[in-house]
């Protein structure tokens, strides 16, 4: 399982974070400054560490260029009040990977994290799961034994493709899915022969389970990101 270090003195929000990331499928190791940062890294050996500008002892900049030195692949990603460009700057250049401004959103903090531990080609990431029984979101089911989707009692016509993407996500409600999880999960190999871009795919299926495809209620795009049902 993927260990993730989050160094804040704080106690609500290392609390916070220790709830986030464990709800995402990851393990976490905690400390409450920068120096027991130092320390723990090197007794835990985390995947992945979050750490605040502002601690006592030593400074999350001071601690970032310490577990840079120690491990140069380590993601590491600051979080500080401060969002100005100068202070993004000096954290960038002190070696981190990622700088967040708080108070920021949930989501686009695991996003954030699933994105620095693909980069790193780290294992750990949660994998996806297989739809193995019929998921009902309002008046959409999915049936996977069947290969059947039926919108208010009414089947809907899907090609192979179409059903397993919305098949992957109806397993995996709420997750985002970038292009590339969409790509490796679907396709694999095969898709360096196809011409076929994951937006056509999407709005191909939208078409069929939408109300209105232009304003969608069960197939979401997070901006930037990826796509979720819900």
């Amino acid at each position: 399982m993927t260990k993730i270090l989050v160094a804040d003195d704080e106690a609500a929000l290392r609390g916070a974070l220790d709830i986030i990331l464990r709800k995402a499928g990851y393990e976490t190791c905690m400390a409450t400054d920068g120096a027991q940062a130092i320390e723990v890294f090197m007794q835990q050996r985390p995947d992945l560490a979050i750490l605040d500008v502002m601690m006592p002892r030593l400074s999350g900049i001071e601690v970032c260029e310490a577990l840079r030195a120690i491990s140069p692949e380590v993601p590491l990603l600051m979080l500080s009040a401060k969002g100005a460009v100068s202070d993004k700057t000096c954290g960038l250049r002190a070696g981190a990977d990622d700088y967040v401004v708080k108070p920021f959103d949930d989501e686009e903090l695991l996003l954030r994290v699933e994105a620095l531990l693909r980069r790193r080609g780290l294992a750990g990431v949660a994998e996806p799961k297989k739809l193995t029984e019929t998921v009902t979101i309002g008046d959409l089911s999915i049936d996977p034994l069947r290969c059947e989707v039926t919108l208010d009692g009414r089947a809907v016509g899907l090609t192979p493709k179409e059903f397993q993407i919305l098949a992957l996500m109806a397993d995996n409600i709420g997750r985002v899915f970038t292009r590339e999880d969409l790509i490796e999960a679907i396709w694999g190999e095969e898709y360096e022969s196809s011409n076929i871009s994951i937006p056509v795919y999407i709005r191909r299926i939208r078409m069929k389970i939408e109300p209105d495809p232009s304003n969608p209620v069960h197939l979401k795009t997070v901006w930037r990101f990826g796509y979720k049902l819900e």
